[in-house]
């Protein structure tokens, strides 16, 4: 509609849509006096006010129709108009009335509404906003000047953000569209509304545009993704947006790279790591659970590539693996790579110190070499050392990684990263601190670092290794088995965090305090308990006995069962743990309980007593312990418990019974924990009734091991068809079998 001021004269009607679809707005004609105020930009510009988007509110209506040859002198004579009180709904798509009666008794649609415009000429209504719609004006007045300007602000947005999804909704030419969605996100950054949904818009467009478009190429993609980018930092990406970052990686390196830079562009904010961690909060969302399954590898292998980058200079210095640019480019020739350079990382042990007494000064000198990133100190290979093993038996726990083990000389070894290089590793180490923040993330990134996917350089570096022991802390801490085991090597042959970490160990830089959480962790969930002690006794025994002299509990705890399972052959190593043990309060207690017990068993399994025992109905672990205190049972060949109210609690008495032959517990509490001390010490078991009990998968794998069962009842357990291939396929002597009402039935 074309107005003027009170003296007549112009069309001061602004154009606002003069940037692509609905940029910036176009400077008012000349010749005009004060008219409808330019849009949004000028206001901000002028007041700098901040106001909430409007979704509803209440508001004085006056609706005229007129043709659009009449002049703005109508709208100046008050006694043509006639104002309505609406409470009005700014919806998605027209602005409707809750009373839908008068002048609203039709919804104005966005589409309709061509210009909206603040009222501030002479005469002109106090407060008021002017729409012009086909035929015709529509005023709104509101209560002051402060709410008119939230109406003006929140119509303003409503009405382009419909555009933009009509016009995004079928695009053409990908160039435009392009164009368009930076001129989306500029409006949504300079808008002085402030409220979730105006960043959330523009992405849920996006998202809807990227879902509707499958064929986008790749850089179509990442030229979208990046137009997008501001508006990321603080807002959690829709599910279509979050399926760019979900594609696989490794498919798509250039996404990696992408995503790599845009976190490090993040990270040089003036917030730095603040809006890092909002992106990553982001990513996972606001639930408890992340629902993009890729979203958290991909994170984790731009962590990994962006670490190996700080590292990669001296990497390809010292061997023949290609850079992570010659894998971009197509690997260079063998002959153009720098010969090898061993590296040599771990801090002496006392028995390396002796090994290398005797060798020559010329021998121990080390070669520093440097380059703009890091210094590193190698040895050169004709000096290199054969690395030094020690067997523990095809299933103790493997030693320390060959090329973690060093001589003296390299016990003042440094690792120095560049300025951009340390940021860059302090940056990425600390995402996967927030990643293992995460609880339902966890389990997956504890598997995803398990077999130790970072470089020797960076395992050499403290720094680094000090930043990262926030992640294995959280590792320990975690009661799920999934994770905690974790901490362990993924085969025989590699080593874990868990050494890395114990006393002696290239990353610890403690005096034990997380290698005995480790320890009390593993113990709690372990069920080759002899063979974990096993590999603790040959590989570890200096530290469990120090911390347990400095009054450790779990190392306390270490030693007595040591003691109590006969770990330890050595007459004189045994008496050092009794000194040791009997030099605290806390072990001398506990020494004196486990003499006690030794005496109970002594007792427990002096030939005699019955052959065959049955437990009463409702007996409880409690009743079973008296039981066997009472007498010897070194005789007892067939226990029943069926029907009684026994836990895998009991197992600890069940493994003291030498003769133990036949074992009943149909219709009991006994679980998956009591099936693995079982399958640990009870090695001459013949037949074992399961029925009826919670057992599953977990538990029953581990009866593998009990080679001489002839009979195994698994009726109504959740017992799996894998699980029972695996059983039969490990128990050559199985003869009767009942797995009625499983999976495998």
């Amino acid at each position: 509609m074309d107005l003027t001021s009170s003296s007549g004269g112009g069309d001061p009607r602004q154009i606002e849509e003069t940037k692509p679809l609905l940029g910036g707005d176009a400077p008012a004609p000349e010749g005009t006096k004060m008219g409808a105020v330019p849009c949004r930009r000028a206001l901000l510009l002028c007041n700098g006010m901040r106001y909430k988007l409007l979704q509803e509110g209440d508001i004085q209506v006056c609706v005229i129709r007129h043709p659009r040859t009449f002049l703005s002198k109508i709208l100046t004579s008050k006694f043509l108009r006639r104002w309505e009180p609406h409470h009005l709904t700014l919806a998605d798509n027209s602005l409707a009335s809750a009373t839908p009666t008068g002048y609203m008794e039709n919804s104005v649609s966005y589409s309709a509404i061509e210009d909206v415009q603040l009222l501030s000429w002479e005469n002109a209504p106090k407060y008021c906003l002017q729409l012009t719609i086909p035929g015709g004006t529509v005023l709104l007045q509101a209560a002051n000047s402060y709410l008119r300007d939230q109406w003006f602000h929140s119509l303003q947005w409503k009405k382009k953000i419909y555009k933009y999804k009509k016009v995004l909704s079928n695009p053409s030419r990908w160039e435009v569209v392009l164009k368009e969605i930076r001129t989306l996100v500029d409006m949504a950054l300079t808008s002085p509304l402030q409220d979730d949904s105006i960043h959330q818009a523009p992405l849920e467009i996006v998202s809807k545009l990227l879902s509707e478009n499958t064929n986008l190429t790749t850089q179509e993609h990442e030229n979208i993704i990046v137009a997008i980018a501001p508006l990321l930092e603080n807002n959690h990406p829709p599910p279509d947006l979050c399926e760019f970052f979900c594609k696989d990686f490794g498919k798509c390196p250039r996404l990696r790279l992408f995503t790599q830079e845009y976190i490090l562009a993040l990270n040089e904010l003036n917030a730095g790591m603040e809006v890092v961690k909002k992106f990553v909060q982001s990513m996972h969302g606001p639930t408890g659970h992340c629902p993009h399954p890729r979203v958290l590898p991909n994170l984790v292998a731009v962590c990994l590539a962006a670490i190996y980058s700080c590292y990669e200079e001296f990497i390809n210095s010292r061997d023949n693996s290609p850079s992570l640019k010659e894998i971009r480019n197509g690997c260079q020739q063998p002959c153009d790579r720098k010969p090898t350079l061993p590296l040599r990382l771990l801090h002496p042990s006392p028995d390396l110190v002796s090994q290398e007494a005797t060798l020559s000064e010329a021998r121990l000198k080390s070669v520093v070499v440097a380059s703009s990133e890091i210094h590193v100190e190698v040895e050169p290979a004709s000096t290199a050392k054969p690395a030094l093993t020690a067997s523990a038996g095809n299933d103790s726990e493997p030693n320390l990684i060959d090329c973690l083990m060093v001589s003296p000389a390299c016990s003042s070894m440094s690792i120095e990263l560049g300025p951009q290089a340390d940021r860059t590793l302090g940056c990425y180490v600390e995402i996967l601190k927030l990643l293992s923040d995460y609880d339902d993330w966890r389990p997956s990134l504890a598997s995803l670092l398990q077999p130790i996917p970072f470089p020797k350089e960076a395992l050499a570096h403290e720094k680094f290794t000090k930043e990262l022991k926030y992640v294995i802390q959280r590792f320990a801490e975690d009661p799920r088995q999934e994770v905690h085991s974790c901490l362990l090597s993924v085969r025989a042959g590699k080593d874990g965090w868990f050494q890395l970490y114990s006393p002696g160990g290239v990353a610890c830089d403690d005096d034990g305090e997380l290698f005995a959480s480790m320890v009390h962790i593993l113990m709690g969930s372990c069920y080759k308990t002899k063979k974990f002690l096993l590999s603790l006794a040959e590989n570890k025994l200096g530290p469990c006995m120090l911390l347990a002299l400095r009054g450790n509990q779990t190392m306390v705890e270490i030693l007595c069962l040591m003691l109590e399972y006969n770990i330890i052959d050595n007459n004189d190593t045994q008496l050092q743990i009794i000194s040791t043990l009997e030099s605290t309060g806390v072990g001398k207690r506990m020494y004196e309980q486990l003499c006690d017990r030794q005496r109970e068993l002594k007792e427990l399994q002096r030939k005699g007593g019955p052959t065959r025992l049955t437990l009463p109905s409702k007996s409880t672990d409690a009743d079973l312990a008296r039981l066997l205190s009472s007498g010897s049972f070194g005789n007892l060949e067939n226990l029943s418990l069926a029907f009684t109210n026994v836990t895998s609690a009991c197992a600890e008495h069940l493994i003291k019974l030498p003769s133990l032959k036949q074992l009943n517990l149909w219709s009991t509490q006994f679980g998956d924990a009591g099936l693995r001390l079982l399958s640990e010490h009870l090695t001459m078991l013949q037949v074992l009734n399961l029925c009826e009990t919670p057992v599953t998968d977990a538990g029953l794998l581990a009866l593998s091991s009990m080679k001489s069962l002839c009979s195994l009842n698994m009726n109504s357990t959740k017992l799996s068809a894998d699980t029972y291939e695996d059983l039969k396929a490990k128990l050559p002597n199985l003869k009767e079998v009942d797995v009625r009402y499983t999976e495998a039935w």
